[in-house]
């Protein structure tokens, strides 16, 4: 089996990561200052990034942009209850 690297893809996929990783950073910052709207859009940035591996194993890729709404959702509703709940007072 001969392993055949494609340098754009290999580069893609370095990029893809970097700018994952800075992504997961502006969501976590997003999260701890409670910013709804501000981490939804990063979470499902973060996973439309992660997912580029995804893509490389399915035909069907449009299913990404379902799961990207997901990820959004899912960090709306998890930061709408963090809101919620009383903060300690210092």
């Amino acid at each position: 089996m001969i392993l055949e690297i494609d340098p754009l893809i290999a580069l893609g996929v370095v990029l893809a990561t970097a700018t994952t990783d800075a992504a997961y950073v502006f969501f976590n910052a997003a999260v701890v200052a409670r910013h709804r709207v501000r981490a939804a859009n990063w979470s499902a940035i973060w996973y439309l990034l992660s997912a580029f591996a995804v893509i490389s194993y399915t035909e069907h890729a449009v299913y990404v942009a379902f799961a990207a709404l997901g990820s959004w959702v899912g960090a709306f509703v998890s930061i709408t209850w963090l809101v919620r709940i009383p903060r300690p007072k210092a």
